[in-house]
């Protein structure tokens, strides 16, 4: 049954001023206004005319940023994208304070629908690779290739490291936490996130690190992070409960785009187990595995992120080829097309 939990949603005129998110060089950032969302959209210019479009869907309590990495090195491959999910970087809480999966790749089926920019290569980490992986199960005409560095799929055994953060889905946990953690500096909290998301948290820039803590800063001054952070925490765990059709295992097997997985060895969050799961669930898949990466292997090792896309590229080049030679110009598999994400059953509370 639907939650009776009332959004936590402050009204936009009492909202704080903040610091400017940080750009770095080559990109932009924009507004794109959609019914119930604004989104926040961080772009580069594309090194040519007609390059395919890419956009990048971030994880849990992260940001656009986090892709900043990686989309140069495709600058001559793809024309990249990345998003702030509602709630999440510098984009508002949506409307209905819904922050379940479903919410969140309605946002990016919207934002694909009204950009016109798809199919596009498609790429999630974490809670933003389950939300593209169901973006992909239901609406395949907008993906034509799909990348996850460690997806938050369902796992029986989650790693102990992980339950801290499945714990914030809980009533009244984060601010038992905000309480506990009153007098930590942004400094100390970008440490421990760094630490838990990171497999040498060595590897981490001076430069990165000073980033990290100014985004903390500002993220820490918005009265809505916690709230987002909570609610996209329980939409996530409310996904793992599902079965059926709607279940995020059985998406995945129900996706067509070629997919490129990439798993970390050192990741906290997301078991490196999965990874053989997870390539036998996607039919048309292969598997980058980098011993010592983390949770977000695309800021850590771009470069063999870069590397493993471009030749998932060249591996499907000759088949996309074929396809779009042969085809109808319609979805396969009699998927839906007008614009909706699937539904989640009636008696699952939608992360809010």
């Amino acid at each position: 049954m639907p939650s009776t939990e009332p959004p936590s949603v402050p009204p936009a005129n009492a909202l704080p001023k903040v610091a400017a998110v940080k750009v770095a060089d080559g990109e932009r950032l924009r507004s794109v206004h959609l019914p119930g969302i604004t989104l926040t959209v961080r772009s580069r210019r594309p090194a040519r005319e007609g390059l395919p479009p890419a956009l990048y869907v971030h994880g849990l309590g992260g940001s656009s940023q986090n892709w900043s990495a990686l989309m140069p090195l495709l600058d001559g491959v793809v024309h990249s994208e990345a998003l702030d999910l509602p709630g999440f970087g510098d984009s508002p809480p949506p409307d209905d304070g819904d922050y379940s999966i479903t919410s969140h790749a309605r946002a990016v089926v919207r934002h694909l629908d009204a950009s016109g920019r798809g199919p596009v290569h498609l790429f999630g980490n974490s809670l933003g690779g389950a939300v593209v992986t169901r973006v992909a199960a239901v609406r395949p005409d907008l993906v034509r290739t799909l990348t996850l560095v460690s997806p938050a799929l369902p796992e029986i055994r989650v790693q102990r490291t992980a339950v801290p953060t499945g714990l914030l889905a809980l009533p009244g946990v984060v601010s038992l936490f905000n309480r506990l953690t009153r007098e930590w500096t942004a400094e100390q909290r970008v440490r421990g996130v760094t630490a838990l998301c990171h497999g040498d948290p060595a590897r981490v820039t001076p430069e990165g690190f000073r980033n990290a803590v100014e985004e903390m800063e500002r993220r820490l001054r918005l009265p809505y992070f916690w709230d987002a952070m909570a609610r996209s925490t329980r939409g996530l765990v409310n996904a793992y409960t599902v079965g059926g059709q709607h279940g995020l295992w059985r998406q995945a097997e129900r996706v067509l785009a070629p997919t490129l997985l990439v798993y970390g060895g050192r990741d906290q969050l997301v078991g490196y187990r999965m990874a053989l799961r997870a390539a036998r669930a996607f039919r048309d898949s292969r598997l980058l595995t980098l011993p010592d990466a983390g949770h977000v292997a695309m800021m850590e090792y771009p470069e063999a992120v870069a590397t493993a896309f471009r030749e998932l590229l060249a591996d499907t080049a000759d088949s996309t080829a074929a396809s779009d030679t042969v085809g109808t110009g319609k979805p396969a598999g009699g998927e839906r097309t007008d614009g909706a994400v699937d539904d989640e059953p009636a008696n699952q509370t939608s992360g809010g």
